[in-house]
């Protein structure tokens, strides 16, 4: 069975409102089947849970994507604070290690056993090691994902006063 199939079985299909808006969240067609996995109050998306391969058969290492632009944007800023720096050398390479590992694990469960090609790699974003963007990591946290680097950028944004979609338990 491929990847697409796994996704639709698993996943509720988008209506045509909400492909329009992730259409214009990220500025182009997705290029992959995906899920909106958490909104905002309002009910726009804010993170989506991307199939691990494209339409066309390319990886997608980025299991967990944040798209709602305010998240977006206060995420950043940490990052131009010198987040990514700051939170390595809090967590450990070792803890961000492992972090890489369960969501390799967690996306890898989506591509069937019987597909032969290629397969993304490494885990948040496809980083294989230390922090690639604190968006990739947040994403997953707000979906429920063990992420204490997301954690760690969410506590980041209540201390800046920042509100955010709520976490999903």
């Amino acid at each position: 069975m491929s990847v697409r199939a796994n996704m639709a079985r698993s996943k509720n299909p988008n209506s045509v409102t909400d492909h329009a808006r992730v259409c214009e969240l990220i500025g182009r067609e997705p290029r992959g089947d995906y899920s909106i996995v958490v909104r905002n109050t309002s009910g726009d998306p804010v993170v989506l849970r991307n199939a691990p391969l494209l339409h066309d058969g390319t990886p997608m290492p980025t299991l967990y994507w944040l798209i709602g632009p305010h998240e977006v944007r206060e995420v950043s800023r940490i990052e131009a604070d010198g987040g990514v720096n700051e939170v390595e050398a809090l967590i450990g390479l070792e803890h961000i290690a492992d972090i890489h590992r369960r969501y390799a694990t967690e996306r890898d469960v989506d591509i069937s056993s019987d597909h032969v090609g290629p397969r993304p790699f490494g885990g948040v974003g496809g980083t294989r090691t230390g922090v690639k963007c604190l968006h990739a990591h947040f994403a997953w946290w707000l979906a429920g994902g063990d992420d204490a680097i997301g954690k760690w950028t969410a506590q980041q944004l209540a201390l800046r006063g920042v509100t955010f979609a709520a976490r999903l338990s």
